[in-house]
């Protein structure tokens, strides 16, 4: 009895510490607790105007901070995110300042016309707020929103933004909340990483920053890829490989102007995002690039034009190329081609 116990314990914990989680938090790292969730109620505290909606989800998009502090403020839409966007724009058009809140995959595959037609096209103050972007989960393709970007950069009027960390998180919401017109942001949700702030950085919504600066490498980064893209190239400091790592906090507008700046160096150029390759920051950089006149080889680093697999999220990550060691191998590879030739 004592051994069956046992095993079914283990098992137990092996399904719920490696298998589906949605934290990308690494053992020991500094993190925040909830950082949409505060923001949104300090952001509330201020401005009589600001509420939460959710799809019935507001406990895995961090809303349940506000819920909780501000429950007059909140409003449980259910499981429903064509009128979750129907009721946010109804708000908008009252003079509130509605934050809804899904899962990314919801939100673009289920409620694009109403998010197109009653929102864009009115050009209203509705900020969605969406979580599970990417390769954030391994729940499979039901779950993991790997096209959304390409998705929503076609649609007029909309402000698309992919934070790195809960410092992109926080400085955002008021910044999102001020803008004249609709938001989507991919939020990274539950203890989320601190970064950023390690680098005299802040946000400012339309604006691309230079995290660090390099003589050999250049990766343009969105989202969580940003760390990652950090952590390589502190990583190829080793074998002497300068790398600089400029973040794009938001994917539309472009901040064409930095991009090209920094493109119009002499140096190998990769792009990182945890989005399909198709429509997402590497056509965007690639396209802004062919438009001024620059021609050069752009290596992008995403996830594949394909339904994902669900599993453990650190053996997706290397399956699909977007850790940081196969970012740090696909660098050396390009680097030093003739090392990874076969010699048989």
């Amino acid at each position: 009895m004592n051994t069956t116990q046992s095993t079914s314990t283990v098992q137990k914990k092996r399904l719920t510490s490696d298998a589906m989680s949605a934290s990308i938090a690494k053992e020991g790292q500094r993190t925040t607790a909830a950082p949409l969730g505060h923001a949104l109620v300090e952001l509330a505290q201020r401005d009589e105007r600001v509420v939460g909606l959710s799809a019935d989800l507001a406990k895995y998009t961090d809303l349940h901070i506000l819920r909780d502090a501000m429950p007059d403020r909140f409003y449980q839409i259910g499981m429903a995110e064509q009128a979750l966007l129907g009721a946010a724009a109804g708000l908008a058009m009252e003079g509130f300042v509605p934050f809804a809140s899904t899962y990314s995959v919801f939100a673009t595959r289920r409620a694009y016309d109403f998010l197109c037609l009653d929102i864009a096209e009115a050009n209203l103050n509705v900020n969605m707020v969406c979580a599970l972007p990417g390769l954030t989960t391994g729940y499979g393709p039901s779950h993991q929103a790997t096209e959304d970007i390409a998705i929503l950069r076609g649609m007029p009027n909309l402000t698309i933004v992919d934070p790195c960390d809960a410092v992109d998180i926080e400085q955002a919401v008021g910044q999102l909340a001020a803008h004249d017109g609709p938001t989507y942001m991919r939020i990274l949700r539950g203890k989320v990483p601190r970064v950023l702030d390690e680098y005299d950085y802040t946000f400012e919504l339309g604006r691309a920053k230079l995290i660090r600066d390099g003589a050999e490498v250049l990766l343009i980064s969105t989202g969580l890829m940003t760390e990652r893209a950090l952590e390589a190239a502190r990583a190829l400091e080793a074998d002497k490989v300068d790398v600089a790592v400029l973040h794009v906090p938001t994917l539309k507008p472009l901040d064409e102007a930095t991009v090209l700046r920094e493109l119009g160096k002499d140096r190998l150029v990769l792009t990182c995002e945890n989005h399909t390759v198709i429509g997402g920051l590497f056509d965007a950089v690639a396209h802004a690039a062919v438009r001024d006149g620059i021609f050069r080889q752009i290596t992008p680093i995403g996830l594949p034009d394909e339904f994902l697999d669900a599993g453990a999220l650190p053996t997706l990550n290397d399956r699909y190329g977007v850790s940081t060691a196969k970012i740090v191998e696909r660098i050396k590879t390009l680097l030093h081609p003739r090392h990874t030739e076969r010699t048989d």
